[in-house]
């Protein structure tokens, strides 16, 4: 008979079954991707919303709060869509939008002009407004007020379900590693929901004020070091760590004997 301590010496990541290994690494190299092509995302969207490459402050404020110095469609215009149609386009469409928007021009010139412009896209893309409509464009023609509360309701419900679902895998994951202190292992294991939430709470008070937008670039910002600690180290412990010949034991060893779980008591097999 062998003890739960000697069945268990595979339990870590360096030691995995090959295709636990596999399933493991596959999984992670599709969320790395899935999670840069997200940073890409949030810096071609809320990165441009100043109309300046890169994330700021103002540009969190702009998405969240809104420019309420102009409309929301000029504010589209001087920012994130900016390169999505001629200057003189541009410039006509603020010129409406500053003169009241006027129903009068819309059959005129100005729906003409979002058709050459916008219509690829705005009108066939769902979620989109649709531009070929005059009551839509107008609107985006009123104060920017940044996100509207049915658009952060969807937003936060569709990142706290979808976004802590991958943190609990890598998480998951991430426990099998060894040379992490449990302590640490804990701690970076938490980070993750912990900055979400924080995230997420901030969209929120943003809405209610500008001061609160440091919140949202310190959450984006602590889970996206922790979930890369994780990922880092697990494709470390898996892909070189292993290579070396070492049985490194049962990862999980110390959280047992904690629960009172004997793993030295001989165990019956078969």
């Amino acid at each position: 008979m062998k003890s739960l301590r000697s069945h268990m010496v595979w339990f870590n990541l360096p030691n995995l079954p090959t295709p636990v290994k596999v399933l493991f690494v596959g999984y992670l190299l599709t969320i790395g991707l899935g999670l840069t092509m997200a940073g890409l995302q949030i810096m071609m969207t809320h990165g441009m919303a100043d109309g300046k490459i890169g994330l700021s402050v103002d540009d969190i404020v702009y998405s969240y709060y809104g420019d309420r110095s102009a409309s929301k469609l000029e504010s589209k215009l001087n920012g994130s869509m900016k390169e999505m149609g001629t200057p003189e386009a541009r410039l006509e469409i603020i010129k409406w939008v500053r003169n009241g928007a006027p129903e009068a021009e819309w059959d005129t010139h100005i729906k003409a002009t979002f058709s050459e412009n916008c219509a690829a896209c705005h009108g066939v893309i769902p979620g989109l407004p649709n531009f070929s409509n005059m009551e839509e464009a107008k609107s985006l023609a009123k104060v920017d007020e940044g996100a509207s509360v049915q658009s952060l309701t969807r937003v936060s419900h569709i990142h706290l379900f979808g976004i802590s679902f991958i943190f609990f895998i890598m998480g998951f994951i991430f426990s099998f590693s060894v040379g992490v202190p449990r302590w640490l292992k804990i701690i970076v294991i938490l980070m993750p929901f912990a900055f979400l939430m924080l995230d997420i709470l901030a969209w929120w008070l943003t809405k209610l004020s500008p001061h609160f937008a440091w919140l949202i670039m310190i959450g984006g910002l602590g889970y996206s070091l922790a979930s890369s600690f994780m990922w880092v180290v697990s494709m470390y412990e898996m892909l070189i760590l292993s290579r070396n010949g070492k049985v490194y034991g049962n990862a999980w060893e110390n959280d047992m004997e904690a629960w009172g779980v004997d793993l030295d008591k001989p165990r019956e097999e078969g």
